[in-house]
């Protein structure tokens, strides 16, 4: 996959499952459309998946019967993102890897990698899926990744707080990483993590911030056209 143009998009578990039990079976479908569509322009893509709701769902439930660790927290998010995972790898049968890449250095056959789609859950506690999107864009030579969940921009405040947050559409990383601060807590409400955060600026490695569901914006971005969301630059 190296020498094609790959996209790699960490979509946010909330859009793919908004609702405990409900799952976004219309923006599936749509979302399904638009990646194919680019695949036949030949672009190749690795979509790691959250865990969004079903994760919250199930700590939530744990924690009102035991006080649950944030290593648990976190496995329990694991299989969220695994489950979502391959939610996505069963609507991309005939396109993706025929497995949930589960460990981002996970050796691939040369065969398996002649697949236009990658489908990528979490791996380990400590790490999001935001940083699995960061070490694959490592591993395969990407210098920027797209982070799809449910915010359309980076806030300077918690938009959920805050009713007056201001949108920021192009900031650093150093400035980024002081609005989210250097700590990594399971479920952290913010676009990419602190953690990962990190690894990118570390690598120079640009995120772009959208709203998943916002497909006509997704599709501009992927066309290189002016598109609605921030940047954190190198």
């Amino acid at each position: 996959m190296r020498n094609l143009k790959i996209i790699i998009i960490a979509l946010g578990g909330s859009i793919i499952v908004p609702s405990a039990g409900k799952i976004n079976v219309r923006f599936l479908k749509n979302f399904r459309k638009l990646i194919l569509k680019f695949v036949k322009k030949g672009y190749r893509f690795i979509i790691i998946a959250g865990g969004g709701k079903v994760c919250r769902t199930y700590q939530g439930a744990a924690a009102k019967i035991i006080k649950v660790s944030y290593e648990d927290q976190d496995w329990i998010g694991i299989h969220a993102t695994r489950l979502n995972a391959h939610l996505l790898r069963t609507i991309f049968k005939r396109e993706a890897l025929p497995v949930v890449l589960d460990n981002p250095f996970k050796k691939l056959k040369k065969e398996l990698l002649k697949k236009p789609i990658i489908i990528a859950a979490g791996w380990r506690p400590g790490w999001s899926t935001d940083y699995i999107s960061v070490l694959l864009a490592k591993r395969f030579k990407v210098k920027q990744i797209i982070d799809a969940g449910n915010i359309p921009f980076v806030y300077n405040k918690d938009l959920l707080k805050y009713k007056n947050a201001t949108a920021i559409k192009k900031i650093s990383w150093g400035n980024y990483r002081k609005l989210v601060g250097p700590k990594w807590i399971p479920g952290l409400p913010c676009p990419i993590d602190p953690i990962a955060a990190k690894e990118a600026q570390k690598l120079k490695i640009r995120a772009i911030v959208i709203r998943g569901t916002d497909l006509k914006n997704f599709e501009r971005l992927l066309s290189d056209k002016k598109f609605r969301g921030t940047m954190i630059e190198p």
